[in-house]
């Protein structure tokens, strides 16, 4: 049957069209994503460590909750002097030293408080460290000091792990204190968000004619980007994105090497017959007690956990499964056919009554068992990767999972962490797998709807 005629058949099935939809959308989204972020790129990003990744908030849901939750959940600003944005004084007092003032200045909307803030500081001296006062400015006026520190290379002031701030905030966290209405911090009350235009004013002094001073103001939110960030602040919709093409490349490459290969051992057996079928056979029955994700699990517990040596050894388990038997029943009936016998009489090669006439007689119902496999071992995969036995280098759906149970974000209430790979992975399954059925009615006779 060609394929057109196939994709015509399909469209009779309405399952079959929602299945198609969302494989098509799997496979345009894997292409973007190789495209756009090259492989070596998302292991360098997905590797990174706060030089990347300090900018973001730290377990932030995703921005689009925000449509459920109104304003109540804010998401993150970033204030750099050297980017030309903030204001900067520079006063010189004498031949060495120097004034160095900087204002951060925002307008604050949200109905919920900042997840967490940051200042990061960055100089550039010989000997002499500069030093850096900061005060917090609230809306109505008051100041709040926030403290002084010398400034080496490369700082960051976590204003809000500041335990001797927090005191002065009536025992609230700083990022909470720092942006309440006057009178709710108090022990007993709920604290409510003030709103309106805040100032950090960074206060820098340098010793030296050549010395520099800079600062980074990061206010963390409680939401970022489309699928949200973890618990290294990285965002969730890399591993998204690159793990749809290593989840679909796993499960085509191993239901392929296994399906094909079966295929093959289960025709040559079937037409050889003798001690080599009986091998066969019982190589099949002796394979079909094995575990394999034990087999997996210790593969990956005292060998390595390289994806692609995981492939290898999943299609190895895999040849001598049991549809050896299911394909060696059909492939002895086409071994009776009279045009087979035509052949073997015409002297044709064993191997080519196999390959060119035997095979392709019974390949129509190989199909359906090759698209219903594919997620079958995109779950191993995951599954592996749940467990803590995935590819430590590759960002995928399973690590996604394996980091939120680990991090316990089901009794954080971080459910974005948890849903967003389980869904992928659920239309993923429902995708090929409603394609499956439609094909197995399409190509197998008795299945036939009259």
């Amino acid at each position: 049957m060609k394929l057109p005629r196939v994709l015509k058949e399909l469209t009779h099935y309405r399952s079959a069209v929602l299945g198609l939809c969302i494989i098509g959308a799997l496979i345009a989204l894997s292409i973007y994503t190789v495209v756009t972020i090259p492989y070596d790129e998302a292991i360098r990003r997905w590797r990174a460590g706060e030089e990347l990744w300090g900018d973001y908030p730290r377990n932030a849901v995703p921005e689009w909750f925000n449509l459920f939750a109104g304003n109540s959940l804010p998401t993150t600003r970033v204030m750099n002097s050297k980017d030309g944005a903030i204001r900067k004084d520079i006063q010189t007092i004498s031949t060495d030293m120097r004034t160095s003032d900087m204002k951060f200045s925002f307008d604050y909307t949200s109905d919920g408080f900042p997840n967490e803030i940051n200042l990061f500081l960055t100089a550039k001296f010989d000997q002499k460290k500069p030093q850096a006062t900061m005060i917090w400015r609230t809306p109505d006026g008051r100041q709040i000091p926030l403290g002084d520190t010398t400034v080496g290379v490369a700082e960051r002031f976590s204003i809000s792990t500041d335990q001797r701030l927090s005191l002065k905030l009536d025992g609230r966290a700083p990022e909470v204190g720092l942006f309440a209405q006057p009178g709710t911090t108090e022990k007993g009350k709920t604290p409510v968000v003030q709103k309106g235009t805040y100032e950090l004013i960074v206060e820098g002094l340098t010793f030296e004619k050549d010395s520099t001073l800079d600062a980074k103001l990061v206010v963390y939110g409680q939401a970022y980007g489309i699928a949200g960030t973890d618990h290294r602040r990285r965002d969730i919709l890399l591993a998204i994105l690159w793990g749809t093409p290593i989840a679909l490349a796993f499960g085509f490459l191993a239901a392929v090497g296994s399906t094909l290969t079966t295929f093959s051992i289960a025709a040559i057996g079937a037409w050889f017959g003798g001690w080599l079928d009986a091998a066969i056979q019982r190589l099949t029955e002796i394979n079909s007690v094995l575990p394999v994700l034990p087999i997996l699990i210790m593969v990956g517990t005292f060998y390595t956990r390289n994806i692609w040596v995981i492939l290898g050894i999943v299609i190895a388990l895999g040849i001598f499964s049991l549809g050896i038997k299911t394909y060696r029943s059909m492939f002895i009936q086409v071994r009776e056919m009279p045009y087979i016998e035509a052949a073997h009489a015409y002297g044709a090669g064993n191997l080519r009554i196999v390959f060119r006439y035997m095979m392709p007689k019974i390949a129509p119902v190989l199909i359906p068992t090759f698209v219903t496999l594919i997620p079958a071992y995109v779950f191993l995969e995951a599954s592996l990767s749940v467990l803590g036995l995935g590819d430590p280098l590759l960002p995928t759906w399973g690590k996604i999972l394996n980091d939120a149970y680990t991090n316990g974000a089901l009794y954080k209430g971080l459910y974005y962490w948890v849903l967003e790979p389980a869904v992928l992975l659920m239309f993923t399954g429902l995708g090929f797998s409603v394609v499956g059925f439609a094909l197995d009615r399409i190509f197998n006779p008795r299945l036939r709807e009259v």
